[in-house]
């Protein structure tokens, strides 16, 4: 991993420090292993000013990404090639987990307003960028679709989707990739969930159905996932 790579992995790690060792392991581990956060970072597509939203966004990891690189950059530590990190107007966080919610106030240190919600029936704030990573499938069908009208509705003229899928399709990978997300929620939450996966073509239609325009993207590299990140756009 180059040296700037790690620094920045150290970088959001530090970040959840005051939540706790394992909190901080977490994040070191996560941030490494999901191409999710690289990614993003790596391809840009975040406009400077951008009002940014996570839904479901957990501990804060999407988020205290976004805000280290900005602050690493600022340091003059950047990766060659890599899309120079947003300076966003605003950074808020959905959660509904009180305890996740805690760990990413601690982590952000006021950078961005977590705020504790079912996303079920949450009103959306508007917004330029929205992620929704690896959330939507923990929501009843009739959930998803609300959330995703929401969505549609908050997003500003032009605004972004991101959101990652399972892509139900891909069978083999697929059962890996339900099977890590129950064993994710057996450890944190002590109990198991029932997910509610769509193929990525079942939900590209879904977003091209609100009037979104889409992207497809393989966000599973490195892992035995079935994972897929649609950018879907709002027309200007």
């Amino acid at each position: 991993m180059p040296t700037p790579a790690r620094q920045l992995v150290d970088a959001i790690a530090r970040r959840f420090a005051p939540a706790g060792t394992f909190t901080r392991l977490y994040a070191r581990s996560k941030v490494a292993r999901d191409p999710i956060y690289f990614s993003l970072l790596e391809r840009g597509g975040i406009p400077d000013g951008a009002r940014f939203l996570d839904l479901g966004c957990g501990q804060g990891l999407l988020l205290a990404s976004l805000v280290a690189a900005r602050d690493l950059a600022r340091d003059g530590i950047w990766l060659s090639g890599w899309a120079a990190p947003p300076v966003l107007s605003s950074l808020r966080g959905i959660e509904l987990d009180a305890a996740e919610a805690r760990r990413a106030r601690l982590a952000l240190r006021g950078e961005a307003t977590i705020d504790e919600l079912d996303l079920c029936d949450a009103k959306l704030p508007a917004s330029d960028v929205i992620a929704l990573i690896d959330v939507i499938h923990y929501l009843p069908p009739a959930a998803q679709e609300r959330l995703l009208a929401g969505v549609a509705e908050a997003l500003a003229p032009g605004g972004l989707l991101l959101l990652r899928i399972c892509d139900a399709a891909d069978s083999l990978r697929a059962f890996l990739t339900r099977a890590s997300d129950h064993f994710s929620t057996l450890t944190k939450r002590g109990a198991l969930v029932r997910l509610h996966l769509r193929s990525a073509a079942e939900w590209i239609a879904r977003l091209q159905a609100l009037g979104l325009s889409v992207e497809t993207q393989p966000m599973s590299q490195g892992t035995p996932f079935a994972n897929v990140l649609l950018r879907a756009r709002k027309p200007s």
